[in-house]
Order: C-alpha cells, then sequence, then structure tokens
C-alpha cells in the first residue's frame, strides 16, 4: 500500500483510474454538502445567528458548486465499474441525519453545518499528491485548490455551530459533527485502500 496517488505517468500526472475514484468521491460528497447548505438556509435557526454567519453560509453554497465544476473539468475520466456499488453507498451516507432532541428544522441545519466542517477538516486531499507530481496537471491543482479554500469555507460553519445563541445545544451539536467526522474519515479511508492508498487513521 501506499501513503500518495501514484505510482505517477511519464508526464508526472495521477493515474486517471486514481483521479476518477477521488473524484467521484469529492464530488458525490461536496455535492451532497451543497444539498444540505441549501435546506438549511431557509431554517428558523439561521434567525438566531449574525447576519455575518448566514452570508457565510451561502457563500459556501456557491464555494461547493465551484468544487463541483473544478472536479468535473479538471479530472482524467476513466470507466469505473466499482462505482456502481460506491456511488449508492455514499449517497445514502450523506442523507441528512437530523440531531437528537432538536425540531426537525433546527436539525438539519445543524447538521449540514457538522457535515460541511466535517468535511473540511477530516477530508485532506492534497497530502495524497507526492512530490514530484507536476504543477501543471489539473487534476493535482484542483486537488490543492480544494485543500487550500477549505480552510476558509470552514469558517461560517465553525461560527454558526459554535455561535452564543445555540449554547445550550451544544452538546448535541458536538456529537452530531463528531459523527459527521467518524463517517467521512471512514469512507474516505475504505475508498482510498481501494486504490491501493493508505492513510494514518
Amino acid at each position: 500500500m501506499r501513503t500518495t496517488l501514484g505510482p505517477l505517468d511519464a508526464s508526472g500526472r495521477v493515474p486517471a483510474q486514481q483521479q476518477t475514484r477521488v473524484a467521484s468521491f469529492l464530488i458525490s460528497a461536496h455535492g451532497a454538502e451543497a444539498r444540505l447548505l441549501a435546506g438549511a438556509l431557509s431554517s428558523s435557526v439561521l434567525t438566531l445567528v449574525p447576519g455575518v454567519v448566514q452570508v457565510g453560509l451561502q457563500t459556501q453554497l456557491c464555494r461547493e458548486a465551484e468544487v463541483l465544476t473544478l472536479l468535473q473539468g479538471a479530472t482524467r475520466w476513466q470507466p469505473d465499474p466499482m462505482l456502481l456499488w460506491l456511488l449508492p453507498r455514499w449517497e445514502l451516507a450523506w442523507l441528512p441525519q437530523p440531531v437528537a432532541g432538536i425540531g426537525i428544522d433546527q436539525s438539519l441545519a445543524f447538521d449540514a453545518a457538522a457535515f460541511g466542517f466535517a468535511l473540511h477538516t477530516a477530508i485532506r486531499p492534497a497530502v495524497l499528491l507526492p512530490r514530484e507530481a507536476t504543477p501543471t496537471d489539473g487534476f493535482a491543482a484542483a486537488l490543492r485548490q480544494i485543500e487550500l479554500e477549505g480552510s476558509r469555507t470552514v469558517q461560517p460553519q465553525l461560527r454558526f455551530l459554535k455561535s452564543p445563541a445555540l449554547a445550550a445545544l451544544r452538546p448535541a451539536i458536538s456529537q452530531a459533527v463528531e459523527r459527521r467526522h467518524a463517517q467521512l474519515r471512514t469512507l474516505w479511508a475504505e475508498m482510498l485502500a481501494g486504490i491501493g492508498i493508505a492513510i494514518a487513521s
């Protein structure tokens, strides 16, 4: 098992099969976050937090759409029969997960923020790139850009989840974040193991 993508081809690019599998996972997860955010933005709970937090979440929705477009165009795709089994598994995992003890409307907003926070902290695609990967490869550039944007993207969720107005719900929110974080890390590691990549647990 390797700890980075590869072996690279003669041009220093990640193999198309690995690109396809990694991009499919990321598109599935970021697409799910976009859907969750779209639902969360209509939640009544957002009226409890500052307007800057609401704007931040709306901005993140746009950034998730940019991630999808970036990956779709930068990936060298090739047929991957395993995706017929993997994609339904991932999509089921991303379905909304209500937070126990909280009304459904508010609960879905917390789940969307928890999922987004976990997605941008548990998944670090750029660290998979070997040092010798060519900087001109679109896929490598896309992974680096996603990770770079992740540090900014995660801020709106963090401000929302830690808002003083939601202090009474903090234990339930923390559990939701931990659950989503563990779920994403597990599925990410399983997907990478399927293409011969092992990551630290």
